[in-house]
């Protein structure tokens, strides 16, 4: 049985960025991460441009008060100024336009009293550069702009535009299988008979997936037995880079997943994990060299297990450099006292105060308990044995999502 860090360690090391490939500069693009560098192809602002409404001056013009300049153009954002500004003369300027020669600084409207063709300087301290942004401010032709790792977020798009690209090289998100397991199971559309319960799994790892940076698939429900087992786990290998098996991985009579894996060829690298929950955690390679994990059946432990060890894996094959999972301490807000085997991860949520950020543990009745798993953002990790931690200490606490 490996500890936590460890089984993490197990994963990662056979998770292998996946091949590139070039997306279109469009919402589809969001969250994939760049493949390459980019470098700017213009300075920008390709010109010196006003920051503010005003009049373009020269700043020594300005240097007695209540100067006043002759009006010599107007420059809306857009245009090209067909004059200089000399001694003695103003242009009025708009928002993002070009300053004109001549001219090194910009006095606002506000700070300028309009006389006809003149106008009159209010403001008593006008400066070289004042609200102008200077020729290659933002960036320099062929300087790099965004590196390659980086996160295509809503600011990288503007970024990418600004440098006419409309199509750049990414990694993949890594398509993942779902495929959930037992005799017992049943979607959620049909009420269960006796003896039956709803299949959670199947739909909470598919939004999991999307959630953590994969694009989720979702092959229905393994009956235990032989024959349905590994023909839709083979029809989930076949169609994914990461597959989720979720049951049937434990040492029960009906635990046939491991079983039918060893047939597929799959080489196993972790079999239990020492954590609660989430123990009966099983990882393997497939022989083309998808990563396979076998989750436990309780919901809450397939949540903790995806958290913990296939979201790290999602990240590494679309390309990021961090793995996670984001671990920070933080005081929590309200005292505990428990007595655990293994080390626990407990459902809790983030709370923000006048004194900071702290975390308060939910009401958890354990492994099977989704609805008091739902309003989770993290989980506190209680090491093995007997744990009483007072109200504002300070705890181990990944956060989700």
């Amino acid at each position: 049985m490996l500890e936590v860090a460890d089984a993490l360690a197990e994963v990662l090391k056979h998770a292998r960025p996946l091949e590139t490939e070039t997306v279109a500069l469009a919402p589809a693009a969001l969250g994939h991460v760049l493949a390459a560098d980019i470098a700017a192809d213009i300075d920008s602002p390709p010109f010196p441009k006003s920051l503010r409404d005003g009049y373009a001056v020269r700043s020594a013009d300005c240097a007695a008060p209540g100067a006043e300049l002759k009006v010599v153009a107007e420059i809306p954002a857009g245009v090209v100024p067909t004059r200089s500004v000399g001694a003695g003369e103003a242009c009025r300027i708009f928002t993002g336009a070009p300053l004109p020669e001549g001219a090194d600084a910009v006095v606002m409207q506000e700070d300028a009293q309009a006389l006809g063709d003149r106008v009159r300087i209010t403001d008593a301290a006008v400066k070289p550069r004042q609200h102008v942004y200077a020729r290659g401010t933002e960036m320099r032709v062929g300087a790099v702009v965004l590196r390659a790792g980086t996160p295509i977020n809503p600011a990288a798009f503007g970024v990418l535009a600004n440098v006419g690209k409309t199509a750049v090289p990414v990694y993949p998100f890594p398509r993942v299988g779902v495929v959930a397991t037992g005799d017992e199971l049943v979607e959620a559309g049909t009420k269960p008979d006796p003896g039956r319960i709803r299949n959670t799994n199947g739909p909470m790892l598919t939004a999991l997936t999307a959630r953590g940076g994969g694009r989720p698939r979702y092959f229905g429900i393994a009956r235990d037995a032989r024959a349905s087992a590994r023909s839709l786990i083979q029809e989930g290998l076949d169609a994914s880079d990461v597959l989720l098996i979720a049951g049937g991985v434990s040492v029960g009579d009906f635990d046939l997943v491991p079983a039918v894996l060893a047939e597929l060829g799959v080489t196993f690298h972790v079999r239990q994990v020492r954590m609660k929950p989430g123990k009966p955690l099983l990882f393997g390679t497939a022989p083309a060299g998808q990563l396979v994990f076998g989750l436990p059946g309780n919901p809450v432990s397939t949540f903790v297990c995806f958290e913990l060890f296939v979201r790290p894996a999602l990240r590494i094959l679309g390309g990021h450099a961090e793995a996670g999972p984001r671990t920070i301490r933080l005081p929590v807000a309200q005292g505990l006292a428990e007595s655990n085997d293994r080390p626990t991860y407990r459902p809790a949520k983030l709370e923000y105060g006048p004194d900071g950020l702290s975390v308060r543990p939910l009401a958890w009745s354990g492994a099977p308990d989704l609805v008091g798993l739902q309003p989770a953002d993290a989980l506190i990790v209680l090491p093995a044995g007997d744990t009483r931690c007072d109200c504002g200490a300070n705890m181990d606490v990944v956060l989700l999502g």
